[in-house]
């Protein structure tokens, strides 16, 4: 095929796209299940000398993942933490100068915690069901958190204080990857914020733009000639369809054979009525 893998492969996991049950996840990051959590101030009641460190805190405090599927589950924790979220949200959107460098390794660190999980490997009943449109989704129960945290990640990088030349020691190649693999999601709220996130930043972090690419592209070839199912097909052309603008002319090797080798192929799959509006225009 003309392509190398990358190193780490993020797509040893798949899932189908549509599958008749609910499918349960997990997460090497969720270390901090249903714990009870005491009420912290709110950051706007706080002197400003001491508004860093309730920052940090609470950025901690929603590393706490909750089961939203047992009934057993503190339903006052999952409140507070949905109004925790929404506070900081609103706090680095409405000020400026609030993010310090000790925010970035806490802000990744509550990312994870909360949505990098590992979905269960298709089944074979599921594989056949994989290009089946007419199936509903699989929404995701922990969606009102996950909403959330995605929510605040975005408005962290978008916020004018953002400085990517601290952020980037945290936001690596793993970090992509484990992104990258999470558009499995059956959820495709999840995978729409998902798309945004990657192109976000595919945008702010120079260093990591090839290696998108190229990962991008090794999932293409998996699902093109080894009919390895993936979720996420149509966000990822979308991203793709923002990065060719930019494609300088004339093309680049790379970006010549992207086109040849993996785009046109796209078009074998049974399963193109599922992506082909997303079709980007080159």
């Amino acid at each position: 095929m003309g392509s190398s893998p990358p190193t780490t492969d993020p797509f040893t996991k798949k899932s189908a796209k549509k599958t008749k049950g609910k499918r349960a996840s997990s997460s090497s990051f969720n270390v901090l299940l249903n714990q009870d959590v005491l009420p912290l101030p709110s950051l706007s009641d706080t002197p400003a000398a001491e508004r860093n460190e309730l920052f940090l805190k609470k950025l901690q405090q929603c590393c706490v993942v909750y089961d939203f599927t047992s009934p057993d589950t503190d339903s006052k924790g999952i409140e507070q933490k949905r109004s925790t979220l929404n506070e900081l949200i609103e706090y680095i959107a409405s000020n400026n100068g609030v993010i310090f460098e000790g925010v970035y390794p806490e802000t990744i660190r509550m990312l994870q915690c909360n949505i990098v999980r590992c979905f269960p490997p298709a089944t074979e009943e599921a594989k056949e069901d994989f290009d089946n449109d007419e199936e509903e989704p699989n929404y995701d129960p922990s969606w009102p958190h996950l909403q959330l945290v995605y929510e605040y990640f975005l408005r962290f990088m978008e916020s004018a204080d953002f400085q990517p030349s601290l952020c980037k020691k945290y936001c690596d190649q793993k970090f992509v990857i484990q992104i990258m693999a999470l558009f499995n999601s059956d959820d495709p709220r999840e995978r729409d914020l998902l798309k945004t996130m990657l192109h976000r930043v595919y945008g702010k972090f120079l260093g990591l733009r090839s290696f998108i690419r190229k990962n991008i592209n090794y999932m293409f070839l998996r699902y093109i000639f080894e009919n390895e199912p993936c979720n996420g097909v149509a966000e990822f052309l979308e991203i793709l369809g923002s990065i060719i603008n930019g494609f300088a002319v004339p093309l680049k090797q790379e970006h010549r054979h992207f086109l040849l080798k993996v785009l046109i192929p796209l078009h074998k799959p049974r399963g193109i009525a599922t992506y082909h509006a997303s079709w980007p225009t080159v």
